[in-house]
């Protein structure tokens, strides 16, 4: 019988994520917490001969969140930028998940076309051992050059 062995799941501290805004890449160290979903836009299609309603995938909407440490500028400045002068930035972000302990390898998937919805411009918080901010996003596409193995 076959199990999953704990060493082959991911620590979710084993992965590294870089932002490509503007032709340039920079690591982003900072990320704490982040999570892409895709969801299916589906339409309800009724047929003869059939009582239940049915259901057909129309596309898909693409959103997501971090959290990251209060430590970074550069989405209070791409907010900014849109505010000021109403240019709006699209970037790429690139995860890769690789825990060495694991037999499965790594998986890198690329979120295309992030775009910021909300960015915290100013923070204070005297019970906060560190700060931290909770940013959204909504993506256009995706790619995944590199997808994780079978287990050993």
């Amino acid at each position: 019988m076959a199990f999953l062995k704990a060493s082959d799941t991911i620590s979710g501290q084993e992965g590294r994520a870089y932002a490509t805004i503007n032709g340039q890449t920079e690591e982003m160290f900072y990320v704490k917490t982040l999570e892409a979903t895709v969801e299916k836009q589906k339409a309800e299609v009724k047929t003869l001969g059939r009582r239940g309603v049915q259901h057909k995938a129309t596309g898909w909407s693409g959103s997501g969140s971090m959290t990251i440490f209060y430590t970074t500028s550069r989405f209070r400045e791409l907010m900014l930028q849109y505010m000021q002068n109403g240019v709006d930035t699209y970037f790429d972000i690139e995860v890769t998940n690789e825990d060495p302990s694991s037999t499965i390898g790594k998986q890198t998937v690329t979120l295309k076309g992030v775009n910021l919805d909300s960015v915290i411009m100013a923070s204070l918080d005297t019970e906060a051992e560190a700060l931290e901010e909770e940013v959204s996003f909504t993506f256009e596409d995706v790619d995944m050059p590199v997808s994780f193995n079978l287990p050993k």
